[in-house]
């Protein structure tokens, strides 16, 4: 039976990620990038399908565990009849190739273990062929060779699937196991694996706590705020900036369903939010990053500005379906790759645009030919933005006119008429003001129903959405309008016990079929709404929101991308950037004391 979604920690070295579980097994890990194939896969099917576990031989779960402060070093501690021990996991920062380092130390007593190493290459369905090399052992497989080395004395078991080492620990020994990846065609075992443990450990815990003590939000909520900007520093691929939506595929919205989803890749959905998060928390270094991948990924005609790109930019990332794999408890079918890169999305536009000027006001480097950018984007939207799309839910079936993608039309032209003033260009701005003004009358007329007091979903429909709780955020209107106001009264009624849907069930937010009412809470959703109440004077009730949020992350701080109430459970892909995204933001916005005055346009200049 699979561990539950919040089971799981993550562990990164800023290429790629394994997810550890309470009973400490390694059960996901792609190597050597985070959208490379599964080695280990047992996290969307069953120990044959791929794991590392790592435990005293008395089986169960960590008495407890944790991250050491301001790291992604994980510690657990397991408490067995004959005593004691902590497993530290850790993927140390990249030099050369990815390694995973697990130090066994005995804290007391005696405690027997067993490391059972079931690697599955090319999405947990091939098995490698496994040799002795002298000073450790490697498993080969078409491109790729993994390598397990120990720093100590290990007894070998024999096993025809998988290489599974016996080994006893006593108070204040230690032993250190070292997994690492080279392609199949180098000689000889990856330099990772000369590295002593605790020099591993030594520099990954300074590592981190020196980048987490970049951060400049001083807020009450600092220790969740500092955890979701490592998870989010973790879901970075470091040579290019890229931040994948997350580290895993297939989980899924609702336990049995068929809406599983990879999102091993990056959406430009994300990118103002992201870009905004990591500047008022004082990282601009990863800012510039992150907008350099953007440039480079949305560089060519903007007819072809796709909704998500791969982690060095790529377009193309075909969707396929593993078979082999039964799925997160039977969720199937499992898929790799995203058809996301073939949906019309106007809002796209207003995201690259909103990031563009929040670059520009937070004085990042922009290149020369920004500009040109600028205002290829706007030819095409100008041409295209009255035609229907998918909406930012990827809507299947017919294309609908969705008042948040005319929204970010509406941003776009904002932010590009504010970015001519400031550049002092000139350009068509007397046409892109036009643009905004025409949007913004037809929103209003349109996206507006007087029945239901509300913004709805898409024009001439009465759903509720949760995206229409971002109108204060992006500027289209303040939040003290009456109509965003009520417009917030209204969104309750997307509640799920305390936590908000992302549409209602008279919306059409799904596929054919999908029901609104079957997949679980989105975080994302319920801190927009926070957000919004403190927008619309509501601070209090806000505050609470948010903490309901807080109360739900897992016990080492992650969230996944929904919550269902009802079972208390995550659901969804994890750890979700999206989510952490939204908890830094909503947390700036409920503390004045850390406003960060480079974020959001202003009033809606008209």
């Amino acid at each position: 039976m699979n561990a539950r979604i919040e089971d799981y920690a993550l562990i990164s070295d800023l290429e790629t990620a394994a997810m550890v579980g309470r009973d400490g097994s390694v059960d996901w890990l792609c190597l050597p990038r985070f959208d490379s194939p599964a080695c280990l896969a047992a996290l969307l099917g069953t120990p044959d399908n791929g794991r590392w576990r790592l435990a005293p031989v008395s089986g169960g779960t960590c008495a407890r565990r944790s991250y050491r402060p301001d790291t992604l070093v994980l510690d657990s501690v397991w408490e067995t009849p004959t005593g004691t021990v902590r497993v530290t996991d850790l993927m140390p920062p990249r030099a050369d190739v990815p390694c995973l380092v697990r130090v066994v130390e005995g804290l007391t007593g005696t405690v027997d273990l067993r490391s059972e190493l079931r690697l599955r290459f090319h999405q947990g369905r091939v098995v490698p062929w496994v040799r002795d090399a002298g000073h450790c052992t490697v498993a080969v497989a078409g491109p790729d060779a993994v390598w397990l080395g120990a720093e100590g004395s290990v007894h070998d078991r024999g096993d025809q699937d998988a290489t599974v080492w016996e080994f006893t620990v006593t108070a204040g020994r230690r032993l250190a196991l070292t997994l690492g990846w080279t392609p199949s065609h180098r000689p000889g075992p990856p330099s990772p694996l000369s590295v002593p443990a605790e020099t591993a450990v030594k520099e990954a815990t300074g590592f981190w706590r020196s980048w987490a003590g970049r951060c400049r939000y001083r807020g009450p909520w600092r220790e969740a705020v500092v955890r979701s900007l490592i998870t989010l520093k973790a879901l970075t691929y470091a040579p290019t900036g890229a931040i994948v939506a997350a580290p895993t595929t297939s989980l899924p919205g609702s336990i049995g369903g068929a809406h599983n989803w990879d999102y091993r890749f990056c959406w430009l959905r994300d990118s103002t939010r992201t870009l905004s998060c990591l500047l008022r928390s004082g990282y601009h270094d990863e800012a510039t990053a992150w907008l350099g991948w953007l440039m480079r990924a949305v560089a060519g005609d903007p007819a072809d500005l796709q909704s998500v790109y791969g982690v060095k930019g790529q377009r193309l990332l075909p969707q396929t379906e593993a078979p082999w794999l039964p799925g997160y408890e039977g969720s199937r079918p499992v898929r790799f790759g995203t058809s996301a890169v073939d949906c019309f999305q106007l809002d796209v536009y207003g995201e690259v645009m909103d990031t563009l000027w929040l670059s520009l006001r937070a004085g990042i480097a922009l290149p020369a030919h920004v500009w040109d950018l600028v205002e290829s984007l706007m030819g095409f939207l100008m041409r295209h933005w009255r035609e229907p799309d998918q909406g930012m839910w990827q809507v299947d079936g017919p294309r609908r006119q969705f008042v948040h993608s005319k929204v970010m039309a509406w941003v776009a032209a904002d932010r590009a008429v504010r970015m001519a003033r400031l550049l002092g260009r000139n350009g068509p701005c007397g046409q892109w003001r036009v643009m905004r003004d025409e949007i913004h009358r037809q929103v209003c007329r349109r996206g507006w129903d007087p029945d239901r007091r509300s913004f709805v979903q898409s024009y001439g429909a009465p759903g509720l959405d949760a995206s229409a709780l971002l109108l204060p955020r992006v500027g289209f209107l303040p939040g003290d309008d009456e109509r965003v106001r009520a417009t917030v009264r209204a969104a309750s009624g997307l509640g799920h016990e305390g936590f908000l849907r992302r549409y209602g069930t008279g919306a059409h937010g799904g596929s054919p079929g999908h029901r609104a009412d079957a997949e679980g809470a989105f975080v994302s959703c319920t801190l927009w709404y926070a957000e919004a109440l403190a927008a619309t004077g509501e601070r209090g009730r806000a505050r609470e929101v948010f903490e309901r949020v807080l109360a739900v992350r897992n016990d080492v701080g992650l969230l996944a991308e929904q919550w269902d109430p009802g079972s208390g459970r995550q659901l969804g892909n994890a750890p979700k950037a999206f989510s952490h995204i939204a908890l830094v933001e909503t947390a700036f916005a409920l503390s004045p004391a850390t406003a960060w005055s480079g974020r959001g346009p202003g009033a809606p200049g008209r």
